[in-house]
C-alpha cells in the first residue's frame, strides 16, 4: 500500500514537499514515481526514480524547479517542489513500478506501474 501526503495550498513561487510511504510490502526493490491529474484532465508523468535512486527522470515542465528521491530504509520516497506555479495544481499521486525496463520512455507510462496510491492534492494559487 502506497500513501501520498504533503500537498496543501501554497502561493506562486512557494515550495512543498510531497512524500509517499510504503506499508504491507517494501518498495525498495522496485522503480517508483509521481504523477499528478489537474481538474478535467488526465493523469501524467511527473517524475521518476529507480529503485537504487541513482536514475531520475522529470518531464520538462518541472525540470529544475522538483527533485525526486527516496529513502529505502524509510520505505518513503519524496517529491520536493520549488518555485511552483498555478498550473502545477493538481492531485499527485504516486506509484511503484512493475516493469523490468528503467527508461524515461517506459517509466514515463502509466502501465508500467502495478501499485499505486491515493493522491494528495496540491493547489498553488497566483
Amino acid at each position: 500500500q502506497l500513501q501520498a501526503s504533503g500537498g496543501g495550498l501554497v502561493q506562486a513561487g512557494g515550495s512543498l514537499r510531497l512524500s509517499c510511504a510504503a506499508s504491507g510490502r517494501t518498495f525498495s526493490s522496485y522503480a517508483m514515481g509521481w504523477f499528478r491529474q489537474a481538474p478535467g484532465k488526465e493523469r501524467k508523468f511527473v517524475a521518476t526514480i529507480s529503485w537504487a535512486g541513482g536514475t531520475t527522470y522529470y518531464t520538462d515542465s518541472v525540470k529544475g524547479r522538483f527533485t525526486i528521491s527516496r529513502d529505502n530504509t524509510k520505505n518513503t520516497m519524496y517529491l520536493q517542489m520549488n518555485n511552483l506555479k498555478p498550473e502545477d495544481t493538481a492531485v499527485y499521486y504516486c506509484a511503484a513500478s512493475v516493469s523490468g525496463i528503467f527508461t524515461a520512455q517506459r517509466m514515463g507510462d502509466m502501465a508500467a506501474y502495478g501499485y499505486w496510491g491515493l493522491g494528495t492534492l496540491v493547489t498553488v494559487s497566483s
